[in-house]
Formats: structure tokens, sequence, C-alpha cells
């Protein structure tokens, strides 16, 4: 009982009040054994304090704030349960708010979606049909190069080439309406750096090229205007079929040669994609010179190699975006994953086809007879090949199962971790 008494931790903790009549001393504090508990909060209608006061309320005063308390605490607990009832009706219909709200926005908008703060473009709704109007151009270009034809220049059929130099600049129709006064007909007069120097060719003439030098210089000479020949050369049918077969081999080897590096630098699948774009873009060109007789020659031949590294370099772009959209973005089908990747390259897309449209507009109009069928050419192929990157290179590789598991680094199994478990009954056993 001394112990107790000398106790100095329970006079420490011994409240001490403010007033006269509440401390240690007070005999209803200590006599009655009823200490007053210390409030961690404020009161709910912010008055008082956290410390036992001397004032007494009386049991009138008491029973009057009981009861407004009491209402208090009911109008609050309604509210609070109110406002729970609300946030789970909004909580378990947030998704669905969420879906009617993209839903309807994507109507507007004309079937674009958003993932997250992305705004996608449905291309893949129009899979079918461009894929169906892309196998009826490609068939009608097949027959048209079957049954009509290439109408080959003077490249592949052989002919007469010959330099000419004119003292003053010279017009090419000028010069090519000389030429058929003379009886040269179907000549191509192209510029060679300055309008002064042409180079003129024929269909194949006779094998006398004494003769042929004279009636050529009395044919190209213009009023005022002294010429004089430089060069001429004889191209057989022998050069042009091997020009030809050589032509063909270019063609195959290139599309190989883009098969292995799309391959080897991206998937299988993609590359197939990329190589049947590609040999789409030059089968349609070549069909649509072939349906209205254009005359198909080496600069149209440059004209389809330079169309088929525009397409390929276009179409790597598509499948770079896409191959970073399968490893960066999660929940979504593959099917969204390209049109979300097409979405993003299509600013870039408008640009450089613009850009490229522009160039070869004005080598139509403005670059003469010598780029005028290399012209037609790129413009022909530019317009097969900016849908055809983005339906047929994105379409082949989803209809053969593209999917994440294409992109991701796989362990190999020499170097995945072997884990050990150990089944010792002992380990169990309780001492």
């Amino acid at each position: 009982m001394a112990i107790e008494q000398k106790n100095p931790l329970e006079k420490q903790n011994t409240p001490i009040s403010n007033g006269s009549g509440d401390g240690p001393n007070n005999p209803t504090d200590t006599n009655n054994g009823n200490k007053r508990r210390r409030r961690s909060t404020p009161r709910r209608d912010g008055k008082g304090s956290n410390g036992i006061t001397n004032d007494q309320p009386d049991s009138s005063t008491l029973a009057k704030s009981g009861k407004t308390k009491g209402r208090r605490g009911q109008a609050a607990k309604a509210q609070a349960l109110s406002t729970q009832a609300s946030n789970a009706t909004v909580n378990g219909n947030l998704d669905q708010i969420m879906d009617n709200a993209a839903d309807d926005a994507a109507a507007k908008e004309g079937g674009i979606k958003a993932i997250g703060n992305q705004r996608i473009i449905p291309f893949m709704k129009l899979e079918k049909p461009m894929a169906l109007l892309s196998l009826l151009m490609v068939i009608g270009s097949i027959i048209a190069i079957a049954v009509n034809g290439l109408n080959f220049g003077l490249d592949f059929t052989g002919g007469v080439s010959a330099d000419v130099r004119y003292e003053q600049p010279a017009e090419q129709n000028e010069v090519v309406q000389a030429l058929a006064d003379n009886g040269f007909d179907d000549a191509i007069v192209q510029y060679l750096g300055t309008r002064q120097e042409l180079l003129v060719r024929l269909p194949p003439q006779s094998d006398n090229i004494d003769g042929l030098n004279t009636s050529l210089a009395q044919a190209l000479t213009l009023p005022n205007n002294n010429v004089e020949i430089s060069n001429v050369n004889i191209i057989g049918s022998q050069v042009g079929n091997e020009v030809y077969l050589n032509s063909v081999m270019s063609l195959a080897l290139a599309l190989l040669s883009m098969l292995g590096y799309v391959a080897l630098r991206f998937q299988f699948k993609l590359s197939l994609g990329a190589v049947l774009s590609l040999f789409h873009d030059a089968i349609v060109t070549i069909g649509v010179f072939a349906l209205f007789g254009f005359p198909f020659d080496l600069t149209v031949l440059a004209a389809i190699l330079a169309l088929i590294g525009y397409s390929l370099n276009d179409t790597i772009v598509v499948y770079d975006r896409i191959r970073e959209n399968f490893r960066r973005v999660r929940g979504i089908s593959p099917r969204e994953i390209i049109d979300l990747s097409l979405t993003e390259t299509l600013r870039r897309t408008i640009m450089t086809i613009s850009t490229v449209l522009l160039v070869v507009l004005a080598m139509l109009f403005l670059g003469g007879d010598g780029l005028y069928w290399f012209s037609v050419a790129l413009f022909i192929g530019l317009l097969a090949g900016t849908y055809s990157s983005t339906y047929i290179a994105s379409s082949i590789p989803l209809r053969m199962g593209l999917s994440r598991d294409d992109f991701v680094v796989k362990v190999k199994p020499e170097f995945e971790e072997e884990i050990v478990t150990f089944n010792d009954p002992k380990m169990f056993e309780q001492d």
C-alpha cells in the first residue's frame, strides 16, 4: 500500500483542472472514483475543450442538448446513408456510363473511338471491302497484261538513239514535229542537261548509218538553228530482250530482298504482308499501262522500282508503330492495336504523300516528254501504295494471327532459372 501511495507516475498522470474545484484534491473525483475521459477530437458543434471543466449543466439542459444531438445525429446518419447509396450507384454504373458516353462520342465522330486519351479511327472496319477491291484490281491487271500486253518502248524493242546539239535553245515539240514531217514517226526527244543538247530516240530504221546520219541531219534542221549530230547508236532487238529479262529479274530480286529485310527486322507475318503489298503496287501500275496502251520503257521501270522503295518505307513506319504499341498498350485486341497504330501514323502519311504528289505533279506538267510517263507511273503507284500500306500490309498479318507474343522477347530454355523445392517431412514436424 505504501508503494501505491508514493507512486510518482500516478501523481504525474493525474489531470490538473483550470478551475479550483476539479483538482486532484477534489473530494467529488477522489471519493466517488468518477474520472472524466479526455476528448481526442473536438465536439460536433465545435464548442468546448478537450479538458475537464468545472461547469456542471443541470438535468434540463442535458435533456435539451441530448434531444438536439440526437436529431442532428439522425439527420447526419440519414445524409451519410443517402450519400453512400448514391456513391454506390454511381460506382456501380460508372463503367456503363463511360461505355455509353464513348459510344455516343464515336457515333457523333463517325465511328471514331478512344483508348485512354488517344482517339482511334476504325480502319479495319473497311478491311474486307478494300481486300476485295485490291483482289479485283490485281486480277484485272493480270488479265490486261496477258491480253493486251505492254507497249514496250525503244529500250526493249530496239531502235535508233542519237545525241543532238543545236546552236540555240530548241523546243521539244518543234523537234518532234520536224522529225514527223520528214517521215520519222513516234520519236522521243529528251533534254540532256541544257535546252541545246537533246537525245533523240526513234523506232528501228535501216542499218545504213551513213544514210541515216544524212537523213537525220536534214530532218532535225530548224529555221535559223543549225544542228550537229554527235553520236548515233542502233539498238537491236536482242539487246532489247536482254533488257526486258534483266528488268523482270530486278523486280523479283527487289521483292525478295524486301521480304528478307522485313522478316529479319520485324517478323515473318509482317514481311509477307509487306511483300504482297509491294507486289500489289507494282502489278496494278503495270496493269494500268497495259490496259491503256501507255509506252513502257526504262523510265517507267525506274518509276516502279522507286515506287517499291517508297511504299516499303511507308509500310516500315506503320510496322514500327504496330510493334511499339503491341509492347506498350495492354488490355485491347490486336485489331484495336492496328487501328491505333494507323491512326497515330495517319498525319505522317498524309504529309508525306502530299509532298511527294506535289513533286510528281510538277514533273508531270512541267517536266516535258522525257519525264511524262515516269511521272504517270509514279502517280498511279503512289495512289495504290498509300492504301495498300494501310490495308493490305496491315490486314494480312492480322489474318495470320498477329499478336503480342510475336514481339515479346522470350527467354531461351538454357537461360531459365531452375526452381528447386524440398519436400522434407521433417521440416513440418513440431518439437
